[in-house]
């Protein structure tokens, strides 16, 4: 079945919580189509269409990405693994990123924290694969790359949980492997899995070193969710077309690589049959380690496994 999903507030939230009402019930399979608002909450559909401003459908204290959801997966249940396909995902016409002019590790190290904080508006061409901005009279262009920036599923612990940090049940990974043809599996810790999905990004740099890719709403994002019970994760995994991605979170750098490098051993000794010291051999032969953000509170790194690089 496919179900369709509009930008209002009564399908709009900015944290995560288990104890949200759910928007839509889908069954395994189901496919939804539904276009996401920008980062400041906003939707504009065409360039010179006044923007509308959208907010939260429930009372949070500190509503942070515009997520659409929660969607509610029958018979979901803790143990259980959701298969999130991204079936087609096309850019709004415009974004925008920032940097400098406030508090931050790398504003700290670069000088920038008492600086000018910049914006850069971009408009973006969904056909040609282009983003423009101007920067004093004259034109930067780049090529764009959109995904989407934050999909998860629901905590165990109780309460309102911040968007920010990506964790084990998924979150704001900001992976810029996650598009189009991409696939996504998040381990589910609650009846229903209660997904939640948003935070457009037209183009990103591994790191997200600013703080921010370009933020763009998404006309189109087209996903399936399947309930997997043939797998047992405790973290995200991914099938990219890069290749299978594993991924760690952590304040402290060293530990994120550490733990996307062990979930990645995992996937080579069950996929191999081998032991996991063959398969750390192997993987220091085949795999890349990416610095996937810096920005969201936890550190983020991810490592590929590229697709026919062990045969």
């Amino acid at each position: 079945m496919i179900h369709k999903i509009e930008i209002k507030n009564e399908n709009l939230h900015g944290s995560f919580s288990n104890e949200y009402k759910p928007i839509l019930t889908v069954k395994s399979g189901d496919t939804i189509r539904m276009h996401t608002p920008d980062i400041e909450w906003g939707y504009s559909k065409s360039k010179g269409e006044k923007r509308d401003f959208f907010k939260s459908n429930v009372n949070e204290a500190d509503p942070r990405h515009p997520m659409i959801g929660p969607i509610k997966i029958a018979e979901a249940k803790p143990g259980m693994v959701l298969e999130v396909k991204l079936n087609d995902l096309v850019p709004g016409w415009y974004g925008t990123n920032w940097a400098g002019g406030k508090s931050s590790w790398q504003n700290d190290h670069l000088g920038l924290t008492d600086s000018e904080r910049i914006r850069l508006d971009w408009e973006l061409n969904s056909n040609t694969m282009t983003g423009t901005t101007i920067i004093g009279d004259r034109p930067f262009h780049v090529a764009l790359n959109p995904f989407i920036g934050l999909m998860g599923v629901a905590p165990a612990e109780a309460g309102v949980h911040v968007t920010s940090p990506p964790r084990y049940c998924g979150g704001n990974i900001d992976c810029k492997e996650l598009g189009r043809g991409s696939t996504l599996f998040l381990p589910i810790a609650v009846d229903g899995a209660i997904f939640s999905i948003g935070d457009g990004h037209a183009a990103q740099g591994d790191g997200e070193v600013s703080g921010t890719a370009i933020e763009c709403p998404m006309d189109i994002v087209d996903i399936t969710l399947t309930l997997r019970d043939d797998l047992q994760l405790t973290m995200p995994r991914a099938l990219t077309p890069s290749g299978w991605v594993t991924f760690g979170f952590n304040e402290d750098l060293n530990l994120a690589a550490a733990q996307a490098l062990n979930e990645m051993t995992e996937l080579i000794r069950e996929t191999y049959q081998i032991e996991k010291t063959e398969a750390l051999a192997l993987a220091s032969v085949t795999v890349d380690l990416r610095i996937t953000q810096v920005v969201n509170g936890v550190k983020g790194v991810h490592a590929i496994l590229p697709h026919g690089s062990i045969r």
